[in-house]
């Protein structure tokens, strides 16, 4: 039996008869949640697929439903590579961390120069913005003690 938690509508194509499709629209709020976990527990899986593609589609719902339901997890990626996701392999977890996050490879250098130039350029742009209101503010100060 495979069940399957989803944001689109409808069913896939090809599963099969005794197969459930949870769609997290009609699991809202925190009661929603328990009762979309009561569901899946109750159903008794002993592993659970995670897809994991480039697009942060239900990364919340995906994460908390493996830290909370009992089977094993194992990640899927979009060429259909998977491992489960456990403490002994944790090396591999890592550098799929670091793969989706760009800080691996030839994009690593451009992505932690951002990363790291990023609290100075925005600190530059409050100054800025900081100064260009003061000027503006004196400048209206100024003109109304010239005109009376």
């Amino acid at each position: 039996m495979i069940d399957v938690v989803t944001c689109f509508p409808g069913a896939p194509a090809g599963l099969r008869e005794d197969s459930a499709v949870f769609h997290v629209s009609d699991y809202q709020g925190r009661v929603g949640r328990t009762r979309l976990l009561r569901e899946l527990r109750a159903r008794g899986h002993t592993a659970i697929g995670m897809l994991c593609s480039a697009e942060p589609i239900m990364t919340k719902w995906k994460w908390w439903l493996a830290g909370r339901l009992p089977g094993k997890v194992f990640a899927i990626n979009e060429n259909c590579d998977w491992f489960w996701v456990d403490r002994a392999r944790w090396r591999l977890i890592v550098r799929f961390g670091l793969f989706r996050a760009g800080l691996s490879g030839g994009d690593a250098v451009g992505s932690l120069g951002r990363f790291l130039a990023f609290p100075f350029v925005l600190l530059y742009l409050l100054a800025f913005a900081a100064w260009i209101h003061a000027r503006r503010l004196v400048r209206i100060v100024f003109r109304r003690e010239a005109h009376g």
